[in-house]
């Protein structure tokens, strides 16, 4: 059975992919074990060298991994660049700081000497979404590859080009050649893959699910899960925010990879002292944003595939039904490829899909508020606690509600959220768990072990 890749902003085939057979996934698998043996007692230096390397592939074939992207997700060019410098630094990061991450720590006990020491688990499954589609493989793999363990990747159908390049990248750097591998199978086969005596551990970026099945899988064969899962990440938006920063800012993060990011934002929640004045300047700014071919100079390309298109237009529709006001676009626009154009909804309240419900595409949801108690109580008010911002004038006042008062994993004070190899990133609630990045994230697929010698 093939896998098909479809250029959003066109409709048209772009390639079909053999999947790996039964036979092969088993013989890739004791392929990627086998090297575990060997990559594991690497020398972490020499690890560290490699993924040096890695970067340096990224950054010499940039120019084609983002035009692969345009093509097979619709990611507009100038983003696909900053992706896979992204991915180049990640590898840095952890090539720099990974032996530090590592190294033993001593504990005070009654032995002559003991300690805690990090050791690679074996093989990490990764199942990965198609919206940065090298970005979160990369911040994955760069800290799972520095800790000794091998990985083997199961992409998104739709971005399958970028799996097998991938694969080279790690190659083309001088890894062994089956310390990173990729399958190319259809979700429907994951399972087996995660109950399979090779694999020891499992990471995923995608829907809830999704995050629920491999959960579920790797629960039952009792393997260790890291899930990043969606998000509805609330900006709150307080009476002394300088309003044209805060827009500018607002419509940059909703609008990041054409709305399709877990950590866009999604709900803007504002005071209704400055609600009008916002729900204004915002309308403006958006309108301004250009739509098209990704290859070209545009905000917002098409989303990923036409039935993720059609979902966000009936939740816009549906919204509407319950009585939001359609300020900016909401509508289909004529011809092929998935887009969809900037929209603004307001008087968003409970029991509409714009409050309730993930929004992955470039609409934003304006609630109003009566005051900041109100405010940060609409911003919990939400299944999912991935990322939150909140803008203010008064850095201690929007320091405080970020750090003990709203639900999520990351928490910006006049920012949009973005994740950065220096912080842990991850969620609560239906947005996952587990952490990734920093020296969390390396930690999280390694054997904390105690040593204790008498």
């Amino acid at each position: 059975m093939a896998i098909e890749t479809i250029n959003p902003s066109t409709g048209e085939l772009l390639a079909a992919y053999e999947e790996t057979s039964p036979d092969e996934v088993k013989a890739l698998l004791n392929a990627v074990d086998r090297a575990f043996a060997a990559w594991s007692q690497t020398d972490i230096e020499q690890r560290g060298r490699l993924l040096h390397r890695a970067a340096d592939v990224l950054r010499r074939r940039g120019g084609e991994y983002s035009a692969l992207m345009a093509r097979e997700m619709g990611k507009p060019l100038f983003q696909g660049k900053a992706e896979v410098e992204k991915s180049a630094w990640v590898c840095e990061y952890y090539a720099t700081h990974g032996s530090d991450f590592l190294a033993d720590q001593s504990v005070a006990t009654d032995a002559t000497r003991s300690y805690v020491s990090f050791r690679p688990l074996g093989t990490v499954l990764a199942v990965m979404p198609w919206n940065f589609p090298f970005w979160q493989v990369f911040r994955f793999a760069a800290p799972a590859l520095m800790a000794g363990n091998t990985g083997v990747l199961k992409h998104a159908s739709n971005v399958t080009g970028c799996a097998l390049a991938i694969e080279e990248v790690f190659r083309e750097a001088g890894m062994p050649a089956d310390v990173f591998r990729t399958l190319v199978i259809g979700a429907g086969r994951v399972r087996s893959v995660i109950e399979a005596p090779q694999i020891k551990a499992v990471t995923l970026t995608g829907s809830g699910p999704a995050g629920r099945a491999v959960a579920a899988a790797a629960g039952a064969a009792l393997k260790k899960t890291v899930l990043e899962l969606g998000g509805s990440d609330p900006y709150v938006v307080l009476e002394d925010a300088n309003l044209d920063e805060t827009v500018d800012t607002c419509v940059t993060s909703r609008l990041i990879n054409s709305g399709q990011s877990c950590i866009a934002a999604k709900r803007f929640i504002v005071v209704a002292s400055i609600k009008e004045a916002f729900e204004r300047r915002y309308v403006e700014v958006m309108r301004d944003k250009t739509m098209g071919d990704p290859f070209g100079a545009v905000d917002v390309g098409p989303l990923a595939r036409r039935d993720l298109r059609d979902e966000l237009h009936q939740q816009v529709v549906g919204s509407v039904e319950r009585g939001a006001r359609l300020l900016l676009g909401g509508t289909v626009p004529d011809g092929p490829g998935a887009f969809y154009p900037p929209t603004v909804l307001a008087d968003v309240r409970p029991g509409m899909p714009a409050y309730d419900d993930e929004l992955f595409g470039p609409v934003a949801a304006v609630i109003e508020a009566r005051d900041e108690t109100e405010a940060v109580r609409i911003a919990n008010d939400s299944a999912f606690g991935l990322g939150a911002a909140v803008f203010t004038s008064d850095a201690e006042r929007g320091e405080r509600i970020a750090r003990d008062r709203l639900h999520a994993g990351a928490c910006f004070v006049n920012a949009f959220v973005k994740s950065d190899p220096r912080l842990p990133f991850g969620g609560i609630k239906d947005s996952g768990y587990g952490r990734e990045l920093a020296a969390f994230g390396i930690r999280e697929f390694v054997n904390i072990k105690a040593v204790y010698v008498k």
